[in-house]
């Protein structure tokens, strides 16, 4: 079972974190932030990880340091839980459609950490939620996974649709990239013969 547990306290959010990525989508979530736990469930059940979340933030500054704090730790549960990444297909990617919005989600499992999105979305809220926010989670998740996220919007204009599609389709390849290779369950991805 790759899987992964995960304290950590600060002075702004106290979090714990349990995920199995070999899961069914079975999810607890708990921010603080209703529309963050809504994306995380999204998340969890198309990427169908298992994960038991508990954030207690400073909500009543903002939503920042949650939302940030949250990525961190989930992109570190996963970087543990893969291990020496023997065995993954390591590349992913959805060409995710939501109603009127299409969002292409690609992910290299590379050991270099970058996030890169193309994403306009026109409201600055949604739910109390600050829409910037979706880039820095994305930016936190890469840098600590040790990979390489790529988000480009390819139609849309329903701020909500745009935000799902991102959550829903990165699930989504992120499950592919982490997959195992049934052609070489036993190889390290990389002619450099480690990703780490």
């Amino acid at each position: 079972m790759r899987t992964a547990e995960i304290t950590r306290n600060t002075s702004e959010t106290k979090i714990k974190l349990k995920l199995t990525i070999d899961g069914t989508g079975q999810q607890k979530i708990v921010t603080k932030i209703g529309f963050l736990d809504h994306m995380l469930e999204l998340f969890t059940r198309h990427g169908r990880f298992d994960i038991a979340l508990e954030c207690d933030g400073d909500v009543a500054v903002d939503g920042h340091h949650t939302t940030e704090d949250i990525a961190i730790v989930l992109g570190r549960a996963f970087s543990q839980a893969l291990g020496d990444r023997r065995g993954i297909n390591r590349y992913g990617s959805m060409i995710l459609p939501m109603d009127e919005t299409l969002v292409l989600a690609a992910l290299d499992i590379s050991g270099r950490g970058m996030a890169c999105l193309n994403v306009a979305i026109p409201a600055s809220q949604i739910g109390g939620f600050d829409t910037e926010l979706v880039e820095e989670f994305f930016i936190a998740f890469a840098r600590e996974l040790g990979g390489t996220i790529h988000l480009q919007q390819l139609a849309g204009k329903n701020s909500h649709h745009i935000v799902e599609a991102c959550f829903k389709g990165f699930g989504r390849a992120l499950a592919e990239a982490c997959a195992i290779n049934e052609v070489a369950p036993n190889e390290i991805p990389s002619t450099k013969g480690t990703i780490l």
